[in-house]
């Protein structure tokens, strides 16, 4: 199995950028696809991007395209969140993730292991 750290979050204005390393530890962490979901207070949650094992695919959330951008280091067993131009509706707990199926991206169950997540806050 593998083991996620996230950090990298904490407080910004609107408009602002964060970059949210999220590393592994364990098993191999070239073999794993990855992805990013957040979840704000009261709410489901929600995927947020994907990247395959190597690096070579990506895949995000409709709301978040062209702003944050998912990328991985595998020599350095790290994944990587680079958030620009953030918005108030941002805010929430970031995750990442790494699955071993090859079911939907976009659902968090189809994820087998998870970090325990880092707080993003973007004030207006």
């Amino acid at each position: 199995q593998v083991q996620l750290v996230e950090s990298g979050g904490g407080l910004v204005e609107a408009g602002g950028s964060l970059r949210l390393p999220c590393a592994a530890s364990g098993r191999t962490f070239s073999v794993y696809d990855m992805g990013w979901f957040r979840q704000a207070p009261g709410k489901e949650r929600e995927f947020v991007a994907f990247i395959t094992s190597n690096g070579g695919g990506t895949y995000y959330a409709h709301s978040v395209k062209g702003r944050l951008t998912i990328y991985r280091d595998n020599a350095k067993n790290t994944m990587y969140l680079q958030m620009n131009s953030l918005k108030p509706e941002d805010t929430a707990v970031y995750y990442c993730a790494a699955r071993t199926t090859a079911r939907s991206v976009m659902i968090a169950a189809n994820y087998d292991y998870w970090g325990q997540g880092t707080q993003v806050t973007v004030s207006s």
